[in-house]
């Protein structure tokens, strides 16, 4: 005990300053922002592999530190991805122009003017580019003299002395001022009104610049001191953007832009608001159940349950992992695992204390320490099972969905030290009391429950009726497969590709209007949702608002002003609050790894629990998993909700809760069998539902406040989340019951155990 204490003490105390000292890092769908994911591809003559892609960050990181961007943050992904954080950028269009074009800066000499067209450049490097002076004009340009590589730094200034005009100016490193200095002392050698007098300065194939040389410029030694001015009418933001692509040079392989969210700094309030309303709301219904179920080790279940939310938060933290919106679901969410591991030890106390009966006498310590040793099993399996779908969550998914597998796996693995070491030297301290001691029936574990007690008196035969049980799932199961057959699943954008942006208007919003609205600017089959009624979040006068959600297949940003400004017309003013931008690429490529991802799921949960029971078992156990996870899915067929990355983080937390379920009561068989004599299977396997029937309903109800927090105050974006996991958390209590014990004693049934060689009184085994 004095072990626990000092531990309980040291992470209580290191979380608690943690907490108080350090900030959490928020993803840019609860701060706002910006994120982009660029992929590299392979240039005319660059291979786009991982050092390119390392070299195109770099170039890329200069250009975003040029945008004047607090805090942002890039990172490469796989070989070819790179990862662009903005936050607080509202308007990505800008960011994405600068940050996702090539930038080869060059310039040219002026061999003449022709009446065009443009044309790509020949193979001696000549080409015709219209000229900016001159609309209607274009230049022929010599081959290349210098390129961006020779500029030292670029600067956006406004120029007094040009008519209070913004230039880019330029310092060349020293080899190449000496080149500019010959560029233009050759132009200065041409004649007044000759075109080869100017010298054009050419960025990504546009002629940006073409001054011609001052009467000043002397002719051969050209301008010297290795600067350069570019002129071309620039507003103080376009100078702003060709400065930083100057100064971050070109980029050494193409990107094209794969993904695109936006998401406005209201939303994320709001969201985190609402998450941790539900947090708060979803604990203090967790607890009081918990404690009017279990009494005096209900409210020290509660503190270790309030210590668990600190040391998890202080976890994240520490870790330096961003907290996204599914994050701080997961965080919510695994208050419900906590509960679990308390319930389980409590329940089996219980028993214990049963047991016992007179001889437990008044140490009421005993029957406690001996259900901590018997449930250490069910716990280490239940969590190492959830464990498994976290990693899957965290290895295939992205973006804000991967920050729910850390949270989640971050609050399974704190919730074992919160049961197995801080419930424990709570209780363990609190048992030694005089007073609770001669008070045992305060404690919550004197006495068997309403429930238990009922189904210790009669032990309902359900495995007589095994076969009537797995027909009705199969029933079941079929009327899930039916609805995607039928109706289909309504995948969603990241699965598809495409776009979908949600807008906030002053008033209420008719779907009606809105969709004819947006057909009428050219988008006719644009799928578009609208809600109305809620009230102004920005402390304004609180009247009603509306809010517009458009998806439609991949388009560029101005169509989506093309969109808004016909929402405009119907709703007064809008403003972006989401915008979410899929390429068709990476939509098939997420779709290929949500199915691997709930493939390696059923195969790793099959093997662990092949090496945990027989394979008997673990069959039946993943079977209903199995079960669970498509009658989920059926479910949001039929209702014709969106399959999206968060329904896939519901689906894989749905695999650890149902195996979690399964886990436990195969492990009680299990244990009554090793002790049952020669009772049959059937029912022994009825007795261990009817024995852990009490734990499954009260860990059942500790999830499910939870989640009906989050499903009523999560928002838009969890509402499906927590409809998924409601309707998993239900399934998996029913299908531990009706489908994995059946099945396992039907297995059981054709394939028995090979019987134990009996052992002679000299300890040597018979032969069989």
């Amino acid at each position: 005990m004095l072990w626990r204490a000092l531990l309980a003490l040291a992470v209580v105390a290191l979380s608690l300053w943690i907490t108080l000292t350090t900030p959490p890092r928020l993803g840019l769908d609860l701060r706002g922002g910006t994120r982009i994911v660029l992929q590299t591809e392979d240039g005319p003559t660059v291979r786009a592999d991982a050092a390119a892609t390392d070299r195109a960050l770099e170039v890329l990181r200069k250009r975003v530190d040029g945008l004047g961007v607090a805090e942002p943050s890039l990172a490469r992904s796989g070989e070819r991805r790179i990862v662009v954080e903005l936050p607080g950028l509202r308007d990505p269009r800008e960011a994405a122009d600068v940050i996702g074009r090539t930038a080869q800066l060059t310039f040219h000499t002026v061999t003449g003017t022709v009446q065009g067209p443009a044309g790509p450049a020949a193979k001696d490097g000549t080409r015709v580019l219209a000229d900016p002076d001159a609309p209607g004009a274009f230049l022929a340009l010599g081959a290349p003299s210098l390129t961006g590589d020779g500029v030292k730094s670029a600067e956006a200034v406004l120029d007094a002395t040009n008519g209070g005009g913004w230039t880019v100016d330029l310092a060349f490193r020293d080899s190449a001022a000496g080149t500019w200095a010959r560029l233009t002392g050759d132009a200065a050698c041409a004649a007044p009104g000759d075109p080869a007098r100017r010298v054009a300065i050419v960025l990504d194939d546009r002629v940006v610049s073409a001054p011609a040389m001052q009467q000043g410029v002397p002719c051969g030694s050209g301008i010297g001191g290795g600067s350069a001015q570019i002129t071309g009418g620039f507003s103080g933001q376009e100078a702003r953007d060709l400065a930083a692509l100057v100064q971050g040079g070109a980029l050494p392989v193409p990107v094209t832009t794969v993904e695109q969210s936006t998401v406005g700094p209201t939303l994320g309030a709001e969201a985190i608001r609402a998450s941790a309303l539900a947090a708060v709301i979803g604990l203090a219904c967790t607890g009081l159940f918990v404690m009017l179920v279990y009494r005096l080790l209900g409210v020290l279940a509660t503190v270790a349950l309030l210590l668990y939310g600190l040391i998890s938060y202080a976890a994240v933290v520490a870790l330096g992992a961003t907290l996204t919106l599914p994050g701080l679901a997961g965080f919510v969410l695994a208050i419900g695992i906590a509960v679990d591991a308390n319930v389980l030890v409590f329940e089996r106390a219980r028993e214990e204390y049963a047991a016992l009966g007179r001889t437990a006498g008044r140490d009421l310590r005993r029957p406690l320490e001996t259900a901590f040793g018997k449930v250490w099993s069910a716990v280490a399996d239940s969590h190492i099972t959830t464990l498994l779908a976290a990693g899957l969550l965290f290895v295939f998914a992205s973006g804000p969905v991967k920050g729910f597998g850390v949270t989640l796996a971050i609050g399974v693995v704190t919730s074992l030290l919160s049961a197995m070491v801080i419930t424990r030297l709570l209780a363990d301290l609190t048992l030694r009391l005089p007073a609770v001691r001669r008070r045992p029936s305060v404690t919550g574990i004197a006495g068997l429950g309403r429930l238990r007690t009922r189904l210790t008196r009669r032990v309902p035969r359900l495995m007589a009726h095994r076969r009537r049980w797995l027909l009705s799932c199969g029933a079941l199961l079929l009327v899930a497969l039916a609805g995607i057959g039928v109706r289909g699943l309504e995948f969603g954008v990241e699965f598809t590709g495409g776009r979908v942006v949600q807008y906030t208007a002053e008033r209420p919003v008719d779907a009606d209007e809105a969709r004819a609205a947006v057909a009428d600017a050219g988008f006719p089959d644009a799928v578009v949702q609208t809600t109305g009624g809620a009230e102004a979040a920005d402390g304004g006068d609180g009247a009603a608002r509306g809010e517009v959600s458009v998806r439609v297949r991949e388009t560029g940003d101005e169509e989506q002003r093309d969109i808004r400004e016909a929402l405009t017309r119907v709703a007064g003013p809008v403003e972006v609050e989401r915008d979410d931008l899929i390429g068709p690429s990476l939509g098939g490529e997420l779709r290929t790894h949500a199915t691997i991802a709930l493939g390696l799921a059923v195969v790793a949960q099959l093997l662990y629990l092949t090496v945990r029971f027989r394979w008997t078992y673990a069959t039946a156990a993943v079977a209903a998993m199995t079960q669970d996870v498509l009658l989920v899915v059926g479910l949001f067929a039929w209702l014709g909700k969106p399959v999206d990355s968060v329904f896939l983080a519901a689906l894989l937390t749905v695999v650890g809760y149902s195996v979690n379920d399964s886990v436990v009561v195969l492990d009680r068989l299990r244990e009554l069998r090793r002790r049952g004599g020669r009772i049959p299977l059937p029912d022994l396997a009825d007795r261990a539902v009817a024995q852990t029937l009490p734990r499954t309903v009260n860990t059942g109800m500790g999830a499910l406040f939870v989640l009906v927090a989050l499903a009523v105050l999560g928002g838009d974006s969890l509402t499906d989340f927590s409809v998924a996991l409601l309707a998993g958390v239900v399934l998996g209590m029913a299908s531990t019951v009706f489908t994995a014990m059946p099945l396992a004693v039907a297995l059981e049934a054709r394939h028995p155990a090979p019987a134990p060689a009996p052992v002679s009184r000299r300890g040597v085994g018979a032969v069989v």
